[in-house]
């Protein structure tokens, strides 16, 4: 990892030399975001699956360690996607031997949905590590410099999100 600032930045659609230093930053966001999504796209690929299956998956697997049930409709929430997307996405994800419908416990017409063994075994494996990898990074941080780094990526997330939230509204 360089934290060398260079003196001819360019890039990020900004002009040559301008803002170096916060130029700097936002090529290196840049370059982090495409590494994590070519990282992501090596995970579906090796699983056979599209990116809303990996999210799913992530989420059951989430749901599990907290010891959380997740049904269709909580699944569809959190991946933003119709159900009828998400009934067809859980066919999908149960047909591939990556999810299991279970009965609800505690709603007889109620089904429940996990990650099978297999499949978990595999996305764990996967997710952890990169996880390791990307936890060894940023424990190797100063102190000091977490906090400065959290504030920064969480308003960076705010303004993305509200442009989000802007194409909504126009819509």
């Amino acid at each position: 990892m360089t934290t060398e600032v260079t003196d001819t930045t360019t890039g990020f659609w900004y002009g040559k030399g301008s803002r170096v230093d916060a130029v700097d930053v936002l090529n290196a966001l840049r370059r982090y975001r495409s590494a994590e999504s070519a990282a992501q796209r090596r995970a579906r690929e090796a699983l056979g699956i599209g990116e809303n299956a990996l999210l799913a998956l992530r989420i059951l697997l989430d749901a599990e360690t907290t010891g959380r049930a997740v049904n269709s409709k909580e699944l569809a929430d959190r991946l933003e996607i119709t159900p009828a997307s998400t009934s067809a996405l859980v066919d999908r994800l149960v047909r591939s031997g990556h999810v299991e419908r279970h009965a609800d416990p505690h709603d007889r017409r109620g089904v429940i949905l996990t990650a099978s063994g297999g499949s978990m075994r595999q996305v764990l494996q996967v997710i952890d590590e990169l996880d390791t990898r990307t936890l060894e990074v940023a424990e190797h941080l100063p102190q000091s410099e977490m906090g400065v780094v959290v504030a920064f990526l969480e308003e960076m997330a705010r303004v993305v999100d509200q442009d989000d939230d802007e194409d909504e509204r126009s819509a």
